[in-house]
Order: structure tokens, then sequence, then C-alpha cells
């Protein structure tokens, strides 16, 4: 029988955006952390001229990020961040449905947190439910290198 994940932190998604966001690729393409819970965390992220693809339509790459940094976030958060760090080794993304505009929200949901690795499920969706991508990301547990 496999256990439950742990339980993410309380720390409300204003605390994640003012630590994670500024200066970063998610400030860039307007992403925000939206809500966090014990068992997920969502982001948003607009669908406009920075998300884009030539053919006005949301970028699998900006699809990618979104799923990256939510599930980031969320394995880092079940970590101790003065001994160690979560870093993305594989991502999968399946890209379910075009958009053109609008907003979509991610929820990043943990599957297996281990003491090497994490795996998250990542699933983005427009405003109205419409699913855009399914999204899996494996990550390293790596210690931090102490001087």
């Amino acid at each position: 029988m496999t256990k439950a994940p742990p339980k993410l932190p309380k720390i409300s998604a204003d605390e994640l955006n003012s630590r994670f966001v500024a200066k970063t690729a998610l400030e860039a393409l307007g992403i925000k952390f939206t809500a966090v819970t014990e068992e997920y965390l969502e982001g948003s992220m607009p669908v406009d001229a920075r998300t884009h693809q030539p053919f006005g339509f949301l970028h699998g790459g900006a699809s990618a990020l979104l799923a990256e940094s939510l599930a980031s976030t969320g394995a880092n958060m079940l970590v101790d961040t003065s001994v160690y760090r979560c870093f993305g080794l594989e991502l999968n993304a399946n890209h379910i449905s075009a958009v053109r505009e609008g907003t979509v929200t991610g929820r990043a949901t943990p599957i297996h947190v281990g003491r090497t690795t994490q795996v998250w499920d990542i699933r983005i969706s427009t405003a109205e439910g419409k699913l855009v991508c399914i999204s899996r990301l494996t990550l390293a547990i790596t210690p931090i290198k102490q001087n």
C-alpha cells in the first residue's frame, strides 16, 4: 500500500509571490501563485503576447515553465532548504488543447516524495475548466555543498 505524500506547509500564495517571483522568468511571463493547500499548489499565467508562440496560441514552453515552476516550488517546500534543494530531472508535458487568450491555472500535486527524488503531477486548465496540458516532473533532492 502506498503512503500518502506529506502535507505542504502552511504558507500563503502572497508569501510565495513575494519570495519567488520578482526578477525571475515567472515575473517576465506574469506567473503568480494563487493557492496553497496541504495537498497542492496552484498558480496562474496569462495567455498573451508574453506567452504566445508565433501563431498566436499558448506556447508549449510557457506551459512547461508554469508546470516546472509550480512543482519545483512545492518540492522545495517539502525539504529543509538549509540542507537540500530540489531540481528538475525530467519534465514531460502533453499539450491537450490550444488556447489563444485568457488565463490558465496549473495545479501541482505530489505523487511521490522520497529521500532522493520527488515526482509531481501538474494539470493546467483554462478558467472554464478546459484541460490544456498534463505534466509530470521528476526532481532530484540534492544536498547543498557546505563550505
